[in-house]
């Protein structure tokens, strides 16, 4: 009777478990999905002309990391400024495409993403790589920093 009970205690605990995996990787799914959401709506903005819109998936806050060619920069709003200059029109932002090549996560609310960037403009086309931190704050998912490499 021992024996009964002690292989029903593992078999039960066995299936907890495998419960527990199962709920965590739907739930990793539907964050990742959430995450892809937002760069969605950021490339649909780039591409209407809306840096402002674009920044919507930024942390607005003075602690977002910004590291591009010229090195870090700090804020939400000094990103925005920086985009707005380096892209002061609509034909020098181009078409915006992004491909996700890694979504990992690190903590219940944070996650690191690999992707890559192609703008389509009259005369080129540049492409680089970004590196993100993406951080669940209040219910919603923004990037804390970014590093660009183009």
């Amino acid at each position: 009777m021992k024996y009964i009970a002690f292989i029903l205690t593992i078999f039960l605990f066995i299936s907890c478990s495998a419960k527990k995996t199962y709920y965590k990787s739907v739930s990793e799914q539907t964050e990742q999905e959430s995450i892809r959401k937002v760069m969605k709506m950021q490339e649909n903005a780039w591409n209407r002309g809306d840096i402002k819109g674009f920044m919507q998936g930024y942390w607005k806050n003075d602690s977002l990391k910004f590291v591009g060619s010229r090195g870090i920069n700090y804020g939400w709003n000094t990103t925005l400024e920086n985009y707005k200059k380096s892209y002061p029109s609509t034909d020098i932002m181009g078409k915006l495409h992004f491909e996700i090549d890694l979504i990992e996560r690190l903590s219940n609310d944070i996650y690191y993403l690999v992707g890559r960037y192609t703008l389509t403009r009259k005369n080129d086309s540049p492409s680089g790589y970004f590196n993100l931190i993406w951080k669940k704050i209040n219910g919603k998912w923004y990037i804390v920093t970014d590093l660009t490499c183009g």
